[in-house]
């Protein structure tokens, strides 16, 4: 995918690389309960598999970025923003990850939360093909229009070099009645020293609203509705990397009728970004 998150051993939505709906901080019954029950059993039904192996790695990340985007959209304003996260691989093939992201002037409140669980096959010495189940939560309300949602993705890799992803987004919203395509390719190229290249490019199907805004009985109101078509959005990125420490610059850019449609989200089209790993 295309986004501003940091490198990690969760879904690489950025490693570069961001959604309305429900956000009253309760998920329950219905189909936003079978959607998570559904999370949670596949969950449950990898730990005991995961857990019987005899070694387990464990990775972690911090970071600050100048602004949280997924897929050329804006998740936070335009503040830096800490994260976290954390994973875990099997010698099975299973790996488990969380991450957390909050802006820097309300550390207290996040902005996105994310737990995965995924398993991966080597076809070959040089391909691999990695199946992922992934569950989006966007606490509280937001003017960003990010919504809760679960994606199931298939990502082909060529030498750690070249990624194809294909996703099935479900929103859990009031436009989540049926599922949403996603389709991401991402280029990681080594360079002289201690830099390398990102390139990524992506096309989905539109998971949010697109809102205008209008003035009534002297008061500026927003009306929102489902949006259509296609999103296309991609990155360019520079990263210099020493030992657990990355500093990385992306170029974020979407296609003009994206752009319009999103323009209240104030999205910057640079994204800065420094991590630790450990």
């Amino acid at each position: 995918m295309t986004d501003s998150r940091f490198p990690c051993a969760l879904p690489d939505r950025s490693a570069r690389p961001a959604h309305s709906g429900r956000r009253d901080g309760a998920i329950g019954g219905g189909r936003y309960g079978r959607t998570l029950f559904a999370c949670a059993w596949i969950i449950g039904s990898a730990l005991p598999l995961a857990l019987h192996a005899q070694s387990t790695t464990f990775n972690g990340t911090v970071a600050l970025s100048s602004q949280l985007v997924d897929r050329g959209q804006a998740i936070t304003g335009d503040t830096p923003v800490l994260q976290g996260a954390a994973a875990w691989t099997f010698p099975s093939g299973w790996s488990l990850g969380v991450s957390a992201s909050a802006a820097t002037h309300s550390p207290g409140r996040l902005a996105e939360a994310l737990a995965q669980v995924s398993h991966r096959w080597l076809l070959s010495g040089d391909w691999q093909l990695q199946a992922s189940l992934l569950y989006y939560r966007y606490p509280g309300s937001t003017r960003y229009g990010a919504s809760d949602r679960t994606e199931t993705g298939l990502s082909w890799t060529y030498r750690d070099v070249l990624t194809l992803g294909l996703s099935a987004i479900y929103v859990l919203g009031p436009d989540g009645h049926r599922p949403r395509a996603a389709a991401d390719l991402n280029l990681h190229w080594p360079l002289a020293g201690r830099f390398s290249l990102s390139l990524g490019a992506g096309v989905a199907q539109p998971f949010g609203r697109s809102y205008r805004y209008y003035y009534r009985h002297g008061y500026r109101r927003r009306y929102g509705q489902p949006r259509t078509g296609l999103d296309s959005y991609g990155h360019l990125g520079l990263a210099w990397v020493n030992g657990p420490w990355r500093i990385e610059l992306d170029r974020i850019v979407a296609d003009p009728a994206t752009r319009r449609q999103r323009d209240y989200l104030g999205a910057s089209p640079w994204v800065a970004t420094l991590s630790r790993s450990f």
